[in-house]
């Protein structure tokens, strides 16, 4: 068990070092679809990592990008677009997109990380979790740090979530001994290994984040080299493409669960 493992919200209630499967194992090019989170499930996996956008008519898409032009058969700005057209579109030319709620119900003991990638899909997912009574197995993110604050602050303690640009800054200065801002709440830091050349992710910084009772989780992490390097530095999580390659290097550990 790593040192914050104890952390204080139910959803960081893990045995061992947490495997994400990066839009539920995004190596096969059906990211973030049904048929992507079952298999990471089939594989063992019990933390998934998605996104969400709101279609025009407030719908909780299941998607990472503003766009359907990138990974679907279809064109067009999510957010612009009723679900009614959404729906048609297909990843890969074969897999619908999924609502977040139909990805809840399918798999009742997932535990999900949710990058809010818009400001329209804030209201929506905070209402879907308190529907749900999901606070327990929703911790919510975003690069930016307003919008998970204003997260935040609509659901109340109950709500799991992480650190955006602006808090991994401060606490990285703060890993520096250089006073920073911090944000109360939040119960993990995701970040990535360097960010512009930077390196984001070493002792210190995993040190500073467990003093403070903060789980660290890095994306996206593909190589098995990299994946034991940073369990090496006592990482909490690691989110991946690679579903199998974790797997097995957790595996290889003692530290598959």
């Amino acid at each position: 068990m790593t040192a914050a493992n104890s952390g204080r919200h139910p959803y960081l209630d893990h045995p061992s070092t947490i495997a994400f499967a990066h839009r539920g194992g995004a190596a096969d090019g059906l990211e973030n679809t049904a048929a992507a989170f079952r298999r990471a499930s089939g594989a063992g996996y019990r933390y998934f990592e998605t996104d969400v956008h709101a279609t025009s008519d407030g719908r909780l898409v299941a998607f990472h990008d503003p766009t359907l032009d990138r990974v679907t058969d279809a064109r067009g700005r999510i957010s612009r677009l009723p679900w009614s057209e959404v729906r048609r579109a297909r990843v890969g030319g074969s897999e619908p997109l999924p609502l977040f709620e139909e990805l809840l119900e399918e798999f009742p003991h997932a535990r999900w990380n949710v990058d809010i990638k818009a400001e329209p899909a804030l209201v929506p997912l905070v209402d879907l979790i308190r529907r749900t009574d999901a606070w327990d197995r929703v911790c919510v993110g975003s690069f930016s740090e307003t919008r998970v604050a204003r997260a935040a602050r609509l659901a109340g303690p109950r709500l799991a979530t992480s650190y955006g640009v602006r808090g991994v800054l401060g606490l990285r200065l703060r890993s520096y001994g250089i006073p920073a801002p911090l944000r109360a709440g939040a119960v993990c830091a995701q970040v990535p290994e360097s960010q512009n050349g930077v390196r984001v992710v070493d002792r210190r910084f995993v040190r500073t984040a467990h003093a403070r009772g903060l789980q660290v989780h890095v994306w996206t992490v593909n190589e098995p080299e990299r994946m034991a390097a940073l369990l090496d530095l006592g990482v909490d999580g690691i989110m991946t493409d690679h579903i199998e390659t974790l797997r097995t290097v957790l595996s290889g550990r003692g530290a598959w669960a």
